[in-house]
């Protein structure tokens, strides 16, 4: 099913638009078959190996597993080897290919009176498999993406083998990166993309395209966003992107909505490594310390702790819940000294809070540092961070005095799906990706978005 159905016909040469996100945690990809004489429809690749059929999610993990140094699964066929000692999994390589800039950023917490590190060392990166290099893992997945995607394409379009065969050699291919990726890791993801055969050496310059985060997410909000009076003319607005590793920050003033919408960019761009990843690992200190003497302080125990906590607290906290109960084992596992009960612990709302406050702290001064004293009317809140309740309530309450308003980009109902075991709605799909996807359509039917520099 599409997701996306543009209102402008298409009449340029017939071509595939391939958008992929390649997050921290989770990867996504959208395209269209753009077809002359036709209004183009966004469509996800919402079926990958490992998952199951019913669940029709868009996002697969980014992972790689490895073998004595051969690739040998991807995506969610990798996850149940994170556990397996016979396999080393790659993930979270995103981080390697950050720019020391991103990397370095530190951050002081005067509350606790002590330097608290919002990036990670070069010894909490996840290491990579001994004896792959960072330009292997990329390559291998992002073959494994293409291919996943050819796949789906062929198998869920009309005569879709044909029409891959015949336009393959021009496909044209969108990277989303974060708005603190420069020349060099755009040359490192170009290097990845040929290798991984994707597109050949000669032709990349006129088959790869770059789209930042920042760019992708006013576009998907343009396309997600109910309202539209954050478009209209002279209204200033910020669009924060709440990914994995980073939250990606860009403040857009509306010079006119007529005959097309041109926006223009207010000043530099705003990237810190501040994403939702950074509140796991702060839970998972937490945990430790708590654990500290328990039977039950294993790395693998509280590997599903943290899990189960990204899967549903994370998301469902708001900062009023007293407690809230995390499943990760058996009705026989008790430790009742430390609130441990028939394989379920009781975390209390202050160390839920405690995780997310250096990391949310973090965010939150980046965006008030790009609005400054400017008169900004709305915020757009997208990415997968930004399904975190809590996350949203404290940007109202430290925005609250600036009347900013503050608009999370939901995608629309069928975009989502029912998860029956945490009674979650969770998303489906990358709103880089689609937004990259969005970017591109329009450059292509010489309509939409007019980005002044």
């Amino acid at each position: 099913m599409a997701s996306y159905t543009s209102n402008e016909v298409y009449l340029k040469e017939e071509s595939i638009v391939i958008a992929i996100d390649i997050g921290t945690t989770m990867t996504g990809v959208s395209f269209s078959h753009m077809y002359p004489g036709e209004k183009p429809s966004v469509r996800l690749v919402n079926q990958w190996p490992g998952q199951p059929v019913a669940g029709g999610d868009s996002k697969v993990p980014t992972l790689v597993a490895y073998q004595n140094g051969v690739a040998c699964a991807h995506g969610a066929t990798a996850l149940d080897m994170v556990r397996d000692d016979d396999y080393q999994v790659a993930r979270w390589f995103k981080l390697h290919l950050h720019p020391s800039s991103l990397k370095n950023q530190i951050h002081l917490n005067t509350d606790q009176g002590s330097s608290s590190d919002t990036s990670f060392s070069d010894e909490e990166i996840p290491p990579l498999p001994e004896g792959v290099s960072l330009k292997d893992i990329y390559t291998s997945f992002m073959a494994y993406v293409y291919k996943t995607t050819e796949d789906f394409f062929t198998n869920r379009t009309p005569n879709g083998r044909r029409i891959w065969d015949r336009l393959k050699d021009r496909n044209i291919i969108i990277l989303c990166t974060p708005n603190g990726w420069g020349t060099n890791e755009q040359d490192f993801m170009r290097d990845a993309a040929i290798a991984a055969g994707i597109l050949s050496a000669h032709e990349v310059d006129d088959r790869l395209e770059f789209v930042t985060e920042g760019e992708a997410s006013v576009h998907y909000a343009l396309a997600y966003t109910k309202s539209d009076t954050w478009v209209k003319k002279d209204v200033m607005f910020a669009v924060v992107d709440a990914g994995g590793s980073t939250v990606d920050s860009t403040l857009y003033i509306c010079k006119s909505n007529l005959p097309r919408i041109t926006l223009k960019r207010v000043c530099d761009s705003e990237c810190v490594q501040a994403g939702g990843i950074f509140v796991n690992r702060a839970f998972r200190q937490n945990l430790c310390k708590r654990l500290t003497g328990s039977k039950f302080n294993e790395d693998e125990l509280i590997d599903v702790m943290v899990d189960e906590f990204e899967a549903k607290t994370k998301r469902l906290f708001d900062g009023t819940q007293e407690s809230s109960i995390i499943q990760f084992g058996r009705n026989k596992d008790n430790d009742p000294d430390f609130g441990i009960t028939k394989g379920r612990i009781t975390v209390d709302r202050e160390t839920i809070r405690k995780s997310f406050d250096v990391t949310i702290e973090r965010m939150i001064s980046s965006v008030k540092r790009l609005i400054g004293n400017r008169d900004v009317h709305h915020l757009l809140l997208v990415g997968g961070f930004g399904d975190s309740m809590f996350l949203r309530n404290s940007l109202k309450q430290h925005l609250a005095s600036s009347r900013v308003e503050i608009i999370v980009v939901d995608e629309p109902s069928y975009v989502g799906h029912l998860d029956l075991e945490s009674g979650l709605t969770r998303p489906k799909q990358k709103g880089c990706g689609v937004g990259s996807f969005f970017h591109k359509l329009r450059v292509q039917l010489n309509t939409g978005i007019v980005r002044v520099l």
